[in-house]
């Protein structure tokens, strides 16, 4: 038996005592009682009783070690022409006073604290200070508009949101604070306080009385201690899509999280203390939470925080520069930020400016990888290249390749095999395990390893009705997929109609009601299209109210301006079509997955359960219009 198969086998037939053992790295201010609590099944927790902060296991712990002077944090920002470096004992001074100045505003244990913030060092700071004090944070990525932040507001109800002035973009700089001030019109919870880091390129107008300079806040703050929290309590709301257009908050707890998180450092990416580790991508997103931010700190090594793009800051060689200058052993990005490199320079004349030769592997994550992308960016580098799967629920890998553990071969186009307390199965519609290569609803069989969410924010209900009802005793991942006949997973698609724009999930029911809400349209359905670059992008038809007149391309044009405005420049969304009828079934029911075969070029069929085939010849005319080629029945 295999090294691998052997740590995963104990896992799920031993979990109190395999991660009994992993939480040992860790330090606690009081020992749990039980490792698994089952005692209310479907709501599994794990080292209940237990007591730590995670603040002091990612920071302070390492500079009470003698280890205050390694580099902690190196931010590298391309587009402000800066790189800063901060050591751990600079850091939790840092963080330390940050979380002073939080108290200081009234802010405590289990509050809520919304972070809407760029790829700067304060939005990790800002983090690490809310865990040490034990207050809850809800970082906001910073393309989210207005309307979005003010949903995030009204469902966390935070005492305090710690913002900036602005973000840079190439060649312009966004202006945040007039989008977090419209938020907090918009929302119905008001804010006591927000603290406002005031960046070079651009100052923001302050209101009195309830924002404050973040230098200001510091400077008269008195640095604090760490407060032990059980390991049950929250960590952190990260709010995910969900079908409904209703944000859904993802709760994090602080034991199972740090045990779990720690574990995949060494085992899965093959990290050790003191190595440097990037993740290229967004605190506002998971993978900024669990390895931008916490894994890294926790396990001591040096975290990236790269305020910059893979291409056009300055060319397809940003990424090898990064590696290169600042030492990094392994990267983990997204297969778009490939699909972008390779489409820039595909001929890799980029990489052989820089001495790539210390580095050791790249993990991609976040949409599927498509296998001619893997195979490029391994010819290219010349090191492991593994596709690893995970979501927002979990916080980390369901599916990889435990590079610290054992090197397994890699099947382009699979994310290899189930990590430690995953027991993932495929299941037909009536909950049967499928034979291999049959595809199926992937999905967990309960209960959920550590750093999985234990539930949503305030919404148990929501939480059982969105994941676990579907299959009682699993947890349904919401993608659909199968497995070969040597165990290994591959994921295909979406089941539902959440669609994953360059990594970044969206739901197409939000860009709907944001279309719906136009005072010309009638009626609006959105897809996700294949596209080469991001993965997936969304695609609008558009029934006018009668009597609209106006040019159809004007109408088009206002809708994805509506968009950008209250979803944000992440939804990347262009094409919209104008079209006299949607395609419907007999009960009313909008054939979106049809309409997504004829855009894909996938084989298609007129659906028996259809009000009129004649409407699909006006899909398929409108996708011609687009630039789809036009597509027969197959």
């Amino acid at each position: 038996m295999s090294i691998y198969r052997a740590i995963w086998r104990r896992s799920l037939e031993d979990p109190e005592g395999f991660w009994a053992e992993a939480a040992e790295a860790l330090h606690w201010d009081r020992r749990w009682d039980r490792v698994l609590d089952s005692s209310r099944p479907p709501f599994y927790r794990w080292f209940t009783g237990g007591m730590l902060n995670t603040c002091w296991n990612a920071v302070d712990r390492h500079v009470v070690a003698g280890r205050g002077a390694q580099p902690a944090l190196i931010h590298d920002s391309p587009v402000s022409g800066t790189i800063c470096t901060l050591t751990y004992a600079e850091l939790q001074d840092a963080v330390a006073r940050f979380a002073g100045a939080l108290v200081r505003l009234g802010t405590r244990k289990g509050d809520r604290v919304i972070v809407y913030m760029p790829m700067v060092p304060e939005a990790i700071v800002a983090m690490l200070a809310c865990a040490r004090i034990g207050a809850i944070h809800s970082v906001v990525f910073g393309g989210f508009a207005s309307h979005e932040l003010a949903k995030r507001i009204d469902d966390a109800k935070p005492t305090l949101v710690v913002s900036a002035s602005c973000g840079i973009e190439p060649g312009r700089v966004v202006a945040y604070k007039p989008l977090l001030d419209a938020a907090i019109d918009q929302a119905k919870h008001k804010p006591r306080h927000c603290i406002v880091l005031q960046r070079p390129q651009l100052r923001a107008e302050l209101v009195p009385g309830r924002d404050l300079d973040w230098q200001e806040a510091v400077a008269g703050a008195h640095a604090v201690d760490c407060v032990p929290v059980a390991a049950t309590d929250p960590l952190y709301i990260l709010y995910t899509s969900g079908t409904t257009g209703q944000p859904k908050g993802i709760v994090r707890d602080n034991g199972g999280h740090a045990v779990a998180l720690l574990w995949s450092m060494r085992n899965i990416y093959g990290v050790q203390p003191g190595e440097v580790y990037w993740a290229a991508s967004d605190v506002g997103w998971v993978v900024g939470h669990s390895y931008i931010c916490y894994a890294p700190l926790l396990n001591g090594n040096t975290t990236v925080v790269y305020e910059g793009k893979p291409v056009g800051t300055p060319d397809p060689g940003a990424f090898w520069r990064v590696i290169a200058q600042h030492d990094v052993k392994v990267l983990f990005t997204a297969p778009t930020a490939f699909r972008a490199i390779r489409k820039e320079d595909p001929e890799g004349a980029y990489l052989k400016r820089y001495d790539l030769s210390r580095f050791r592997a790249l993990f991609l994550a976040g949409e599927r990888c498509d296998p001619d992308t893997l195979l490029w960016a391994e010819a290219q580098l010349g090191v492991p290249v593994i596709d690893h799967w995970w979501q927002t629920e979990t916080g980390w890998a369901i599916c990889a390749n435990p590079l610290g553990v054992e090197r397994l071969p890699v099947k382009p186009g699979s994310p290899t095999l189930p990590m430690p307390g995953y027991d993932v199965r495929v299941l037909n519609e009536e909950g049967r395990e499928v034979e291999p290569g049959k595809l199926g609803a992937i999905c967990v069989k309960l209960p959920l390893p550590p750093s999985c969410l234990p539930t949503l924010w305030n919404a148990d209900d929501r939480f059982v009705q969105s994941y676990l009802s579907r299959y009682p005793g699993y947890y349904l991942t919401g993608d659909a997929g199968f497995v070969d006949e040597d165990g290994y997973l591959f994921i295909m698609s979406r089941i539902d109609d959440v669609i994953n724009v360059a990594g970044h999930r969206l739901s197409t029911g939000a860009i709907e009601e944001v279309l719906a809400s136009h005072k010309d349209v009638a009626e609006c359905a959105v897809i996700g299209v294949a596209d080469e670059l991001k993965g997936e992008l969304p695609l609008g038809f558009i029934v006018l109210k009668a009597g609209v007149d106006r040019p159809h391309g004007e109408i088009e044009k206002e809708l994805v301006q509506k968009v950008r405005d209250e979803i944000g420049p992440v939804a990347a969304f262009k094409l919209v079509a104008v079209v006299k009828r949607l395609p419907k079934t007999r009960s009313g029911k909008i054939l979106r997955g049809t309409m997504k075969k004829i855009a894909d070029g996938a084989p298609w069929t007129i659906p028996a359960t259809i009000d009129d085939p004649a409407i699909l010849d006006e899909i398929v005319e409108a996708l011609a219009r687009l630039g789809y080629p036009r597509r027969t029945r197959g």
